[in-house]
């Protein structure tokens, strides 16, 4: 009976493809045109794991993630008989140590070396006098990934190893959920959707917002979201079938539709009615408020410094998001080809501050594959306070870098609202993955920071990487930029 069923199957797929199907593989190869498009389906796992080395894939190579895996999992993420990586090649930044390292025990990063604490070296709100002032209580956070974006299972993890790891945990432009109330810190984002802080007609709203507010008391600060290097100049979008009943309660929209954010905000239009919106959120709230921000045309950059200068007003954090990020789905040319690098873009931007001499005035946060000590190295050499990660985080609670993020097929359960694939996610465990992955981080970060002769990373200046320009010729960031950061002498 089941042979019968199976050639019947086999048959009716036959006639399809030969007369009803409009796709010219399967018209001139029917039935055997459907592994072609089963090995396109399976590509990126079977690069992943047969035919990639372990620096050839993007936009984490093999080596990478596995040093997440085994951090994560509390094993040994040492690597032994020396680097495979191409030393001489262009970009690849050298991290100089000090012959006479700092302090007199040997910190050796292990997984269960205890750093209870790696605190900011600047307190958000000080400058602009809120009435909530905050020193984050860790230099490496949770980036802005959204309820919908992400699953509720895994927002519910990262939320519960933030909370363990003594990390903040950015909610993403999608509103605040219930699971991001286990009891880690929030920075509560708002786009240009407002999702939690608007009317019926999708304008802000300050009484929502305080509405919003009043129901977490865990928000420790406020993040408006001009751009994301993912898509900047495009509003976030989240597939319909990724709009489930509950995620469009939250975010007052409907259910099965496209959500789409305005590419803009419709509560200001320049950079005086930017601060004017700081400014009105700061005092309603009393908590301090940042902007998040890819680098493109810096006439914006260079309006807002000046700005900030002549009123003693503005954003009491800068984020800013390189153009390799990309937690969230984009159209190809624009994760491909719109907004600056990181290490492009940041010096940029914080030369503008620097002559205004308003660098020392904000809060600098680094965001886009920050996930790595080397990287979040480079970014305070540049001018960074604290760093921020996003898709290392979701490494860490298992996500495979299957790059299913907008299908709704995620097989980690990471991206999905199925609830079969989402079964395989467990918060109570990937929590604490997250929390011993963020424990590594901050050790190894320590552990470098010791040995160039530091106590705390904000020390480091732009000196001390260098960074390769060809074969045998490297320079130091001070010398490829113009400028070290200007630095306070800080809690040290």
């Amino acid at each position: 009976m089941l042979l019968w069923l199976s050639l019947a199957a086999l048959g009716a797929l036959l006639v399809h493809d030969l007369f009803i199907s409009d796709d010219n593989v399967l018209r001139n190869f029917p039935i055997v045109g459907h592994l072609r498009y089963l090995l396109i389906e399976l590509g990126p796992e079977l690069r992943q794991y047969i035919v990639a080395g372990n620096h050839e894939e993007l936009p984490f190579n093999r080596e990478e993630r596995d040093w997440i895996y085994r951090s994560a999992r509390g094993q040994n993420n040492y690597f032994g008989f020396g680097t495979d990586d191409q030393i001489l090649g262009i970009g690849y930044p050298i991290i100089k140590h000090a012959v006479f390292p700092y302090g007199e025990v040997s910190f050796t990063a292990s997984i269960h070396d205890k750093l209870l604490e790696l605190p900011c070296a600047k307190v958000l709100g000080e400058v602009h006098g809120r009435a909530k002032a905050w020193r984050p209580p860790s230099i490496v956070n949770i980036s802005a990934m959204s309820f919908g974006s992400l699953s509720a299972p895994a927002v519910e993890a990262l939320n519960k190893g933030a909370k363990v790891a003594g990390c903040w945990h950015n909610t993403g432009e999608g509103g605040i959920s219930p699971y991001h109330k286990m009891g880690a810190d929030l920075i509560y984002q708002i786009g240009t959707g407002y999702f939690g802080c608007r009317d019926l007609e999708g304008r802000f709203s300050m009484e929502k917002l305080l509405e919003t507010l009043a129901g977490a008391p865990c928000v420790r600060g406020i993040e408006l979201k001009l751009s994301q290097g993912a898509k900047p100049g495009k509003g976030g979008v989240l597939p319909g079938k990724k709009v489930t009943p509950e995620i469009a309660a939250i975010r007052g929209v409907r259910v099965g539709v496209d959500c789409i954010s305005p590419n803009s905000h419709s509560a200001f239009k320049d950079v005086r009615g930017l601060i004017d919106f700081i400014e009105i959120i700061a005092k309603e709230t009393g908590l301090p408020v940042g902007i998040k921000s890819a680098v493109g045309q810096l006439g914006f950059w260079k309006d807002l410094a000046s700005a900030m200068k002549q009123t003693g007003r503005g954003p009491d954090w800068i984020t800013i998001d390189g153009g390799e990020g990309g937690t969230g789905a984009a159209p190809l040319t624009f994760a491909d080809h719109v907004s600056l690098p990181f290490r492009v873009g940041f010096p940029r931007v914080y030369q503008l501050f620097l002559e205004e001499g308003m660098a020392e005035k904000v809060v600098w946060i680094g965001s886009a594959k920050m996930g790595f000590p080397d990287r979040a190295i480079v970014a305070f050499c540049l001018g960074c306070d604290l760093v921020n990660i996003a898709r290392e985080a979701m490494l860490s609670i298992g996500c495979i870098q299957a790059q299913k993020c907008h299908s709704d097929r995620c097989p980690t359960g990471v991206t999905t609202h199925n609830k079969w694939l989402q079964r395989g996610l467990s918060p109570a465990v990937q929590s604490l993955r997250f929390a011993r992955f963020c424990q590594s981080f901050r050790n190894e970060l320590m552990a470098v920071t010791h040995a160039c002769g530091y106590e705390h990373p904000c020390q480091f200046t732009a000196d001390d990487v260098e960074i390769s320009a060809g074969p045998g010729v490297f320079k130091t960031l001070r010398e490829l930029h113009g400028y070290t950061p200007a630095r306070s002498a800080g809690p040290f």
